[in-house]
């Protein structure tokens, strides 16, 4: 039986799943074993019941991701956070930062203060979901079975973290090059 993979990509920059397509050939090898049942570089529109393994990346930054990541962790049974957004909140998280006082000034910044053409905050649904008050990694939401750091982590430790999940090996980090053992 196929493994049921998933992956996901919220606050950041995709570049994890660049990495991820990284792998090349291996992706071949990888099409053999797992189903995708669920990712940006796939057209499903509901996560699905039943998913053995979710790689997340990015920040959870908005009321979606929150939402979303609940769901996740409710239909998944091992989550990875994948790359350093998910694992510490990274660059989304400077947000918190920014001592603007709220989400609410992010916005103001962004669509107001900065805006050359029209500026005006996007308050139709659908259009920028609610920010959550402060940004925050995976882990502070629900609870992560295994982080992949890196920015964005190697196609190396990917495949090495994907082979071991697959061979039924409890993954780690180990040693300073942060090598899987």
């Amino acid at each position: 039986m196929k493994v049921r993979l998933a992956t996901v990509w919220f606050g950041g920059c995709s570049g994890c799943h660049m990495s991820f397509l990284d792998l090349d050939e291996f992706l071949i090898d990888l099409a053999e074993k797992i189903e995708l049942v669920y990712s940006p570089v796939v057209d499903t529109k509901e996560y699905p019941e039943g998913v053995d393994v979710c790689l997340i990346e990015g920040a959870i930054c908005n009321e979606d991701n929150l939402e979303l990541l609940q769901k996740i962790r409710q239909r998944t049974r091992v989550l990875v956070s994948f790359g350093d957004c998910a694992v510490t909140g990274n660059v989304p998280a400077i947000r918190n930062q920014l001592g603007l006082g709220n989400e609410e000034s992010v916005l103001q910044r962004a669509y107001i203060e900065n805006a050359q053409h029209n500026p005006s905050l996007p308050r139709e649904d659908g259009i920028v979901p609610p920010l959550l008050p402060r940004v925050m990694p995976v882990h502070e939401v629900v609870h992560v079975e295994h982080y992949l750091p890196g920015c964005p982590p190697p196609a190396e430790r990917i495949k090495a973290l994907v082979s071991q999940m697959l061979s039924g090996v409890e993954p780690k980090l180990e040693g300073a090059a942060l090598k899987f053992g």
